[in-house]
């Protein structure tokens, strides 16, 4: 039977197009994207999930705030959504840059993982990249890398699912090290959700 994945973007949706490959070519297992939501409504990831024929759902903050509404009106009922529309076994944020509040997380603990570029323990939050460059170049780092871990209410501490160390090599630029950085996050997120799919973890 098709287990259902849920993914959650805001931006551009390149790794949301690495999980589409994927699954075309059968490397997310019984794994299958039934929908693709956004926080923002140009994201030029909805547009591929579109031309994929995925399903789209847009729900944005502003309108929370708009009406009167919180954050965690926002997670509570956009959790609500899709587990009423879908009952997900897995829900991938892939670019999703909206820190989701335990409404959101305590749902679906257990079945929510994330993509960061940066270690464990490393550079936590936004602007990982940037911070690891500016790093490299004052001589304080030499690598950094990628995880895919699963989510809880702390932002990027949750086990980790899968890491790669990325070095960091003398005469690159902050694009050259993103670009390194992206073709990691397109390898090793497919990966890291067939191994969800397959209970292949230790969760100890």
């Amino acid at each position: 039977m098709a287990k259902k994945i849920v993914v959650l973007i805001s931006g551009s949706g390149s790794n949301l197009q690495a999980l589409m490959d994927a699954e075309r070519q059968g490397q997310l297992g019984s794994g299958t994207i039934t929908l693709v939501v956004s926080n923002k409504k140009g994201a030029y990831g909805l547009t591929r999930a579109a031309e994929a024929s995925i399903p789209t759902h847009v729900r944005t903050l502003k309108e929370y705030k708009d009406a009167g509404k919180t954050r965690e009106d926002f997670d509570r009922e956009l959790a609500e959504y899709i587990e009423e529309s879908q009952h997900p076994d897995l829900i991938v944020l892939a670019g999703w840059m909206h820190i989701l509040s335990p409404a959101f997380v305590d749902r679906f603990r257990g079945k929510i993982i994330n993509l960061h570029p940066a270690l464990p323990g490393e550079l936590d939050g936004a602007h990982a990249i940037d911070r690891a460059y500016s790093e490299f170049k004052a001589g304080e780092r030499t690598k950094t890398g990628v995880m895919v871990h699963f989510v809880i209410p702390e932002v990027d501490k949750g086990k980790p699912i899968l890491t790669q160390d990325i070095p960091c090599l003398e005469g690159d630029s902050l694009e050259d090290l993103e670009n390194r950085i992206h073709v990691v996050e397109h390898q090793i997120l497919p990966k890291a959700v067939k191994l969800v799919l397959e209970d292949s973890l230790d969760l100890n």
